[in-house]
């Protein structure tokens, strides 16, 4: 487990929005520090970082391990991830290609249209045309996947972005990042420790997350497959005791077991 002193360091100033504000996060050791927000936004990094890791899709993910951090006389919560950025690449949301290529942002051209497969199929084709990336479909739907199993509700459409790189002037996609508002997480203030799922409400296409990810794999089919069971779900849990209590570990634990259970099309072991 990492640990940090950083009591007089501001935290790095996000140029993204989420739908519930931003949790704090400072560069430093070649990487990214985050503390928790609204509950165990960083228990649930971990975990779905770690599971994905035991998971086949075509795509990769940042890994997060737990950290303690100091900052403004607070012991507090957190996670870290190396820095997945190369050299001469920056990160470009939907929100802001759409923006700069089209005049209107994603979220405002997605309120526009009704039908959920359409707005997949509007947004990939955008993509598509702006990027060359001609795959951005099957990225999409791996993403829309890994909502949909380990209830990510915070997908907006500033999280889910594009590498440019500026010197060749070339596109290449992002590795699956922000997983902290999956699992309920949000205990502070939407997902009590009670919490049921009729709460929970995916975005940015649809109402729910079988609803947006079957209008994906319809259009771009199925790219994800996860391999992880009981053993695998215990070793992503078992460093996390000093640092989380034990009912928010035992409700991680039992949610992504009747996730498991919901979606076992998605499992081989």
């Amino acid at each position: 487990m990492r640990e940090i002193d950083i009591q007089n360091t501001p935290p790095a100033t996000s140029t993204g929005h989420s739908s519930k504000g931003n949790q704090f996060k400072w560069p430093a050791d070649g990487g990214w520090y985050k503390a928790d927000h609204m509950g165990y936004e960083s228990l649930a990094e971990i975990v779905v970082s770690h599971l994905l890791q035991q998971s086949e899709m075509a795509y990769s993910h940042v890994l997060y391990e737990p950290a303690v951090i100091h900052y403004d006389g607070h012991t507090l919560r957190g996670c870290f991830s190396e820095n997945f950025l190369p050299e001469n690449r920056e990160i470009i949301t939907l929100e802001k290609l759409f923006r700069q290529y089209t005049g209107t942002g994603l979220s405002a051209t997605l309120a526009k249209i009704p039908d959920v497969a359409d707005k997949i199929r509007r947004t990939v084709d955008t993509v598509v045309e702006i990027t060359g990336l001609e795959n951005f479909g099957v990225y999409l739907t791996a993403i829309l996947e890994a909502d949909a199993i380990f209830l990510n509700e915070d997908r907006h459409t500033n999280n889910i972005a594009v590498l440019y790189d500026a010197e060749n002037d070339g596109y290449a996609c992002c590795p699956l990042f922000d997983f902290g508002l999956a699992l309920f997480s949000d205990t502070g203030w939407d997902f009590p420790l009670d919490a049921c799922y009729k709460r929970i409400a995916p975005k940015p296409f649809a109402c729910t997350f079988d609803e947006q990810m079957e209008a994906a794999e319809e259009l771009y089919g199925t790219h994800l497959t996860c391999r992880w069971g009981s053993r695998q779900l215990e070793a992503a849990v078992q460093d996390l005791a000093s640092l989380y209590t034990q009912p928010e570990i035992e409700r991680v634990v039992r949610v992504l077991r009747e996730q498991k259970r919901r979606y076992a099309a998605y499992f081989k072991e």
